[in-house]
């Protein structure tokens, strides 16, 4: 109690801010979220969807105002799972893009879906690329067209991932990625979030918001 009580006193800005948050229904996302690997807090959000800090007010998950994301529609996001939460990321959507629940990616990491023809730069290959749960997607790291990787698969930092791994388990790396090591499934514990958000979205709510405004 004591360590909060000084909290405040450092920022009396919070204070007000957290009692709003708590009785406007609207932001019960902010609280909602306090055991995610990614919470979102208020000031994130407000930057993000009232300044549009960065470009990214259309994304319906909480996305840092250096990191960058294209092609909204294209992308399903999981359960406390956000490319661009991290600063410096690019998250190109255009070829579809899914990311499974809990899979955390850390800052400057690049996802496209699409690239330039070789024999023709102005046209684009458009390939899916498809993310499992619990996947670990290092710092610097780049995920290209196509790409599947199956449920707890980790990205070394600044691996180059060229192809797929999708029976996942593993450890990657390198330029381009390759397996490094088996995980053993044994160990790997899932969990799951009190309350499940998609991004800004009520877990069961999602679907609707999937059908009505995303084109996955």
């Amino acid at each position: 109690m004591f360590n909060k009580i000084k909290y405040f006193l450092k920022r009396p800005l919070q204070l007000p801010i957290v009692v709003i948050t708590r009785l406007i229904p609207f932001f019960k996302f902010i609280y909602q979220t306090s055991d995610y690997q990614y919470p979102i807090n208020f000031e994130f959000w407000f930057k993000q969807k009232v300044l549009n800090w960065g470009g990214n007010k259309k994304a319906y998950w909480p996305v840092h105002w250096t990191s960058k994301v294209y092609d909204v529609e294209k992308i399903v996001v999981g359960i406390d799972a956000y490319p661009g939460y991290s600063n410096g990321c690019y998250i190109l959507g255009r070829g579809g893009l899914e990311i499974g629940d809990h899979t955390q990616i850390a800052p400057n990491v690049i996802i496209v879906t699409a690239n330039h023809d070789v024999y023709d730069s102005r046209k684009h290959i458009e390939a899916p690329v498809k993310i499992g749960k619990y996947c670990w997607i290092g710092g610097g790291a780049k995920i290209m067209p196509g790409v599947e990787l199956g449920d707890w698969t980790i990205v070394g930092a600044g691996a180059v991932v060229t192809k797929s791994f999708a029976n996942g388990y593993c450890i990657i790396g390198g330029v381009p990625a390759h397996h490094i090591k088996d995980l053993d499934k044994n160990k790997c514990i899932p969990f799951k979030n009190k309350i499940e958000y998609n991004g800004y979205i009520k877990a069961d709510k999602f679907e609707n918001y999937r059908k009505k405004y995303l084109h996955v």
